[in-house]
């Protein structure tokens, strides 16, 4: 059974990613957020694989807090520019940029991705 949060959560992701696709130039930065941990993948859309992954588990951070959701950034920006991705186009996945959503877009920022 859903709840009228999660239905309105899938159709704005379904906005979103009509019109966000990712390449292997600029790859899809698609953010999950659990109640546990927060998780980011660089998608590559056309061969439907995924490029890169951070999260706070892989990186033995505890709960989901701004400043665990800014150092997943920073990680994935790490693990993209050591994969020679420069650029991206970001995902929110439904979620509201505020928050940990945010922090994690101005951690990859600061890592050096290119929204």
């Amino acid at each position: 059974m859903s709840s009228v949060k999660t239905d309105r959560r899938q159709k704005i992701k379904w906005s979103i990613r009509s019109k966000v696709s990712g390449t292997p130039e600029r790859p899809r930065l698609s953010v999950f957020r659990s109640n546990t941990a927060i998780y980011a993948q660089l998608i590559d859309d056309t061969k439907g694989v995924t490029l890169a992954a951070a999260s706070t588990t892989g990186l033995g951070l505890k709960g989901v807090k701004v400043d665990n959701s800014k150092e997943v950034g920073k990680k994935i920006a790490e693990i993209a520019s050591e994969k020679g991705i420069e650029a991206c186009v970001f995902d929110r996945n439904g979620y509201l940029y505020h928050g940990n959503i945010k922090a994690l877009a101005e951690g990859a920022r600061e890592g050096g991705l290119k929204f």
